[in-house]
């Protein structure tokens, strides 16, 4: 008899410790200030036009992970203490084989949550990939060892931003003297994304999105800016010896700003005459160089 109510009282004590998980995650969430409440991400839910859906697919696929986790915990326990050996038993208790309602449940559920957060994704993908129709601000993004060329075209206005390599010295002045990315806040862009010499990766951390850069294939990212300030790019994708110093700003700004800022830029784009082959051994223009 005492067994028994053992048996319950930790079982009770499993429940609570399980609700008592779930309350403290949905109070978490509650608080806007929070980071729980975003999952601990960078930025805001309000930075881009799709952080916010980029946001909920990530809580929520942690939330139905988290709720998934503690029903698989609690039945372990529960079978290791319902099912332990008592004082006096000897052997090994009764065998259950080939319990075919308990194997379906197990092939179903499984799929099923798999077939809800491919459904989820999808949606969330398909959503943040829309292109825009016909957008005042396409930026060609050229990823180059080890370094950016930001090529702007803003209502049929060309200028260009040829980067140079970063020089990390660990003083302090070294940020302002990166590659900086200038975007006008409220206005949807269309990053075209390319890469000069080998596999990089445009990935701006607030932004909640990262792409690859491949040469010869353009990639593209489609986003509103909705929050002025600075932030911070880099390179996501293993590219060469000093691939950790190929680090860019980007600064949303006004559109008085922006329209201010691309008056500084030489007029005109970067293209592809400057991209190389490093297995083909060709230098910076693109012709081909002694072995």
């Amino acid at each position: 008899m005492s067994s028994h109510k053992r048996t319950g009282s930790q079982g009770r004590a499993l429940k609570v410790t399980a609700l008592a998980s779930v309350a403290a995650l949905a109070l978490s969430a509650c608080s806007a200030e929070n980071p729980a409440s975003r999952g601990w991400l960078p930025g805001n839910r309000g930075t881009t036009s799709n952080t916010a859906e980029i946001t909920d697919l990530w809580v929520n696929s942690w939330i139905a992970a988290l709720i998934v986790g503690l029903i698989t915990w609690a039945l372990m326990l529960w079978c290791m203490v319902a099912y332990r050996r008592r004082k006096g038993e000897t052997g090994y208790p009764r065998q259950i084989a080939y319990n075919v309602p308990l194997e379906i449940m197990y092939t179903i559920v499984p799929l099923v949550m798999v077939g809800v957060l491919f459904f989820y994704t999808n949606e969330v993908q398909r959503s943040i990939d829309e292109p825009y129709e016909d957008p005042n601000l396409v930026v060609d993004v050229r990823g180059k060892q080890w370094a950016w060329d930001f090529n702007y075209n803003y209502e049929g206005e060309e200028r260009y931003f040829a980067g140079v390599q970063a020089n990390l010295t660990g003083e302090e002045g070294v940020r302002e003297t990166l590659p900086t990315l200038y975007l006008p806040v409220d206005e949807p862009v269309t990053f075209e994304l390319n890469a000069r010499d080998v596999i990089h990766s445009f990935w701006i951390p607030a932004f909640l999105q990262k792409r690859d850069m491949i040469p010869g294939r353009t990639n593209e990212i489609h986003l509103t800016p909705q929050e002025l300030g600075s932030f911070d790019g880099k390179c996501a994708e293993l590219c060469g010896e000093y691939h950790s110093e190929m680090l860019f700003n980007v600064e949303v700004v006004t559109d008085e700003e922006f329209r201010a800022y691309l008056e500084t830029l030489p007029e005109g784009q970067l293209g592809d005459e400057y991209d190389r082959n490093p297995n083909l051994h060709e230098n910076v223009a693109g012709t081909e160089g002694d072995d």
